[in-house]
């Protein structure tokens, strides 16, 4: 008889965003006429820029001709691809990165997930709490976070660290040791950065602990304020501490398509092993690369042509940032980001619940959000919004809302 993995069955409820989806399908079932507005998931909804298109429609017709014909490409992605990262996203902002330390992916979001395949089963883990729920999701389901505990909603084997309004959203250096470091900035869901020094904290401790840092930097091209690292290896010493995460997600409208890469550097090493190349091992055994046409698409979001595009595109966020903090603030919300990110965290009124308020905004305004408790114990009293919707319905949104608490 084949055993199941018995970590599955210690997973609280369903996914996050699952549990959102059956809500509002649920509501719009009962209520077919109303006009939903949707500013919880965070999926763009602009379309892929002119240039990705014509580059996507180009490798098509290679794909089409024996002489250009592309089958199974490199695990780690194509030079063109890499080189293109490595000056553009790294080397523009004095960051020495190798090609060889960038391996292409179907997206962040796997990346964070499979990046445990490398780690053993006994690491401590420390998230930021609120917390993108992959991080600690997969590494329950790896059987690292021990057993939930329904009393304080968290995991035995986490270390939590609560990052809120009370600390600036700058966690404290955890009190007890830790292994592995899951750090996101702009973060996901609190729209919130760390700056410079306050990551040269991590990296310190990290080094000194033989600890290493995940960093998420999925956002990093909403970032407009100046002394706000775009990448861990901006901070000196990261090299040798921190893996990062990137995605074209968010950055270039690739949710559909599908495309990220993660920068493992070379100097880091652990019990003797080379990370880069225990992740290389890694990919060239689990993962076939990322698709040829998608990967010249991402190409072309580094050509100046391209660039000018995505940039339209994210300043069309940014201003949907900017209208839903100021409707929240003029509604009388407490609110945090915008600024440097595409999320908006706003608290509830009155000490309301999260899934509470969640479920009063869209009976009473058919707007949804997401509930911040769904993010761990200290994103209770909190709801998160995206600025990836349409720039009118945004408005509409944000009016709706107005007129609830007038």
């Amino acid at each position: 008889m084949a055993n199941v993995n018995e970590n599955y069955q210690k997973l609280p409820g369903s996914y996050l965003f699952s549990e959102i989806a059956r809500r509002t399908a649920a509501y719009a079932e009962a209520h077919p006429d109303a006009q939903l507005i949707k500013m919880g998931i965070g999926d763009v909804t602009r379309p892929l820029v002119p240039a990705v298109v014509a580059a996507m429609h180009a490798a098509v017709d290679d794909l089409a001709r024996a002489e250009t014909f592309h089958g199974y490409g490199p695990e780690q992605g194509y030079d063109f691809l890499r080189e293109a990262i490595a000056k553009h996203d790294f080397a523009a902002r004095g960051v020495d990165i190798a090609v060889d330390e960038i391996f292409v992916s179907d997206g962040a979001k796997s990346d964070c997930g499979n990046i445990g395949d490398i780690f053993d089963i006994n690491n401590k883990i420390a998230v930021c709490d609120p917390v993108y729920p992959v991080y600690v999701d997969t590494n329950a389901m790896a059987g690292r976070a021990g057993d939930y505990d329904e009393a304080v909603q968290g995991w035995t084997n986490i270390y939590y660290m609560p990052t809120t309004a009370e600390n600036s959203f700058s966690p404290a250096l955890p009190e007890v040791p830790v292994d592995i470091i899951y750090l996101c900035s702009p973060n996901n869901p609190t729209g919130t950065v760390l700056n410079y020094e306050q990551l040269k904290a991590w990296v310190d401790y990290a080094n000194e602990n033989g600890s290493v840092i995940m960093f998420d930097a999925a956002y990093e091209r909403f970032i407009v304020e100046e002394g706000v690292p775009h990448s861990i290896f901006e901070v000196e010493g990261a090299k040798t501490c921190a893996i990062e995460f990137r995605s074209f997600s968010k950055t270039a409208g690739f949710t559909g398509a599908r495309c990220g890469y993660t920068v493992v550097p070379k100097q880091l090493v652990r019990n003797g092993q080379s990370l880069n190349a225990m992740w290389n091992r890694r990919q060239c055994t689990k993962f076939n690369g990322a698709s040829y046409v998608i990967q010249r698409g991402a190409a072309a979001v580094y050509t100046e042509e391209g660039a000018r595009q995505v940039e339209e595109t994210l300043d069309y966020y940014r201003e949907n940032a900017r209208v839903i903090k100021q409707g929240l603030e003029a509604a009388g919300f407490t609110v945090f980001g915008a600024v440097n990110s595409p999320y908006v965290w706003c608290k509830t009124p009155d000490g309301v619940g999260s899934w509470e308020f969640f479920d009063r905004l869209l009976v009473d305004c058919n707007v949804v959000t997401t509930p911040g408790a769904g993010f761990g114990p200290s994103g209770e009293g909190y709801v998160r919004l995206t600025a990836f919707g349409d720039a009118e319905a945004t408005k509409e949104a944000m009016a709706r809302i107005g007129r609830m608490m007038a």
